[in-house]
C-alpha cells in the first residue's frame, strides 16, 4: 500500500523534481544518500565518515553565550531580519576579514542555515524556465531548489583530481537565459578552492549576461592554505552578488542552523519577501551566540582551521595507505578518494559494502552529479574528516584492511 498519488496526479513541481531524479516516479520522497549511509552506519556499527557533521563541540565562548541567552530570556521570535546583535556582528565580520562595507540594517539577513538562504534566494529570483549555472559535483540542495523554482540547472564539470573548471565550458554554460550563477567556494564535496581567475570570469560573464551571482561560502574560515576570497570583493561583483554563509561549519554548531546572507539592500528585500514565509524566523538564543563567535580573535579562527587541517592529513594518510588515490582538499570538511586502484568501478555499490569490508561509511560522489555525469565519478567516494582524531585514526586502521586484502 502507498499513499503516493498516481503519476498523472502529481503536482507540477513534483513532476519537475521527479524528472530531476529527486523524487520517485510516483511522487514519493527519496531518502538522501546521507540519511541512507548514516542509517547504515548506525545499523552496522561502522564509523560514519559519510555525513558532514563534527563530533566535537565548538568554542566554549560560543556555547556559553547560547546558555546565557536562554537564561536571559532570548527565547521568543527575533526580528524578521535577525537580531541586531548578530546583524551587526556579520557586518563587522565582512569589514574585518574582507574590507566589505555592509549596512547591518538593510544589507544583512539572518536565515535558518545557509540552505534556507539558498532556497529563499533561488525562489526569489528564478522563474519557470530560467537557467541557473552551478559547478558540478554540487551540494545536493542546488538541483532540488532549482527544480522547485521551475528553473533549469546547467552545470559546469569539475574533474578529479584537480577539480579546476574549464573556462570554455563555463563560458558556454552562461547565456542570456542565465538568471543565477551559483558559486560554492570553498567547495563541497571536493574541498576545492576556486582560483581568482575563475571567479573573475564568473563576474565578467554575469555582467555580460545580466545574471545574479549567489555564493555559498560556508567553509570560508576552514581554508588550509592562503585566504578565502569572496566573489563580492572582486571589481564589478558586489552590486549583483548575494553572499551566503553560516556559523555551523566554523563553530561546529551545525544543529543550530544559523546562517545569513549579505547583498545590496534591494536584493535582500526581495529574498526577505520569500524567507518570511519559509521559516519566518529561527534560533533566537543561538543568534547572539554566533555573534559572539564572529567576534572571537583571529587566532581562534586560525586554530580551528589548523586543527581541521591536521585531521585532513590523518585521514589522507590512511586512505593513501589503504590504496586509494586522493585529491587533497584545500578547505572544508571532506576529502574525495578514488577507489579505482582497489578494483572498484561502482562507488555506490562499494559504499554499501564498505561497512562490511572495513567498518567505515563514505558517500559516493555520484550523489552530487546528474545522471549524465555519473560515469565520470563512478569510482569516487567522499569521506568526512570533521571528526575526533582518535576516530579518524581508527577509521584509517580499519581502511587498511582494504589494502591488505
Amino acid at each position: 500500500m502507498t499513499d503516493a498519488p498516481p503519476p498523472d496526479r502529481l503536482a507540477p513541481w513534483q513532476r519537475t523534481a521527479a524528472g530531476a531524479g529527486l523524487l520517485g516516479s510516483d511522487g514519493t520522497v527519496r531518502p538522501t544518500i546521507f540519511a541512507e549511509m548514516s542509517a547504515l552506519a548506525a545499523a552496522s556499527g561502522a564509523i560514519n565518515l559519510g555525513q558532514g557533521f563534527p563530533d566535537e563541540d565548538g568554542p566554549s565562548e560560543v556555547l556559553e553565550a547560547a546558555r546565557q541567552a536562554i537564561a536571559d530570556g532570548v527565547n521568543q521570535y527575533p526580528p524578521g531580519r535577525g537580531l541586531p546583535v548578530l546583524r551587526e556582528a556579520i557586518a563587522r565580520h565582512q569589514a574585518h576579514w574582507y574590507g566589505l562595507a555592509t549596512d547591518a540594517d538593510t544589507e544583512v539577513l539572518v536565515t535558518a542555515g545557509a540552505t534556507e538562504a539558498l532556497a529563499a534566494s533561488i525562489l526569489a529570483f528564478v522563474e519557470p524556465g530560467d537557467e541557473v549555472v552551478a559547478f558540478e559535483p554540487a551540494y545536493d540542495a542546488y538541483a532540488a531548489l532549482v527544480a522547485r523554482a521551475g528553473g533549469v540547472l546547467r552545470t559546469v564539470p569539475l574533474r578529479f583530481p584537480d577539480w579546476a573548471p574549464d573556462p570554455a565550458e563555463l563560458r558556454a554554460a552562461v547565456t542570456d537565459r542565465t538568471r543565477l550563477i551559483l558559486v560554492n567556494t570553498p567547495h563541497n564535496p571536493t574541498g576545492a578552492v576556486l582560483d581568482v581567475p575563475t571567479l573573475e570570469l564568473v563576474v565578467a560573464l554575469a555582467e555580460r549576461h545580466d545574471a545574479l551571482i549567489v555564493t555559498d561560502e560556508v567553509y570560508e574560515h576552514l581554508v588550509f592554505e592562503g585566504a578565502h576570497v569572496p566573489v563580492a570583493t572582486l571589481p564589478g561583483a558586489r552590486e549583483r552578488t548575494i553572499s551566503i554563509s553560516s556559523g555551523g561549519k566554523t563553530f561546529s554548531t551545525t544543529g543550530w542552523k544559523i546562517g545569513w546572507l549579505t547583498a545590496p539592500a534591494h536584493l535582500v528585500t526581495a529574498v526577505l519577501a520569500v524567507k518570511q514565509y519559509l521559516t519566518f524566523v529561527n534560533g533566537a538564543p543561538f543568534q547572539p551566540a554566533i555573534a559572539t563567535g564572529l567576534g572571537l580573535p583571529d587566532a581562534v579562527f586560525a586554530g580551528l582551521a589548523g586543527a581541521l587541517g591536521r585531521k585532513r592529513d590523518v585521514l589522507a594518510s590512511g586512505l593513501t595507505s589503504a590504496g586509494f588515490e586522493i585529491a587533497l582538499p584545500g578547505a572544508g570538511y571532506f576529502i574525495v578518494a578514488d577507489a579505482a586502484p582497489l578494483g572498484v568501478d561502482d562507488a555506490d555499490a562499494f559504499c554499501r559494502r564498505l561497512p562490511e569490508l572495513a567498518g567505515v561509511v563514505g558517500v559516493p560522489v555520484s550523489a552530487f552529479v546528474g545522471p549524465e555525469r555519473r560515469g565520470d565519478v563512478a569510482s569516487l567516494v567522499r569521506f568526512a574528516f570533521c571528526k575526533r582524531l582518535d576516530v579518524l585514526e581508527a577509521a584509517s586502521a580499519r581502511l587498511s584492511r582494504l589494502g591488505a586484502g
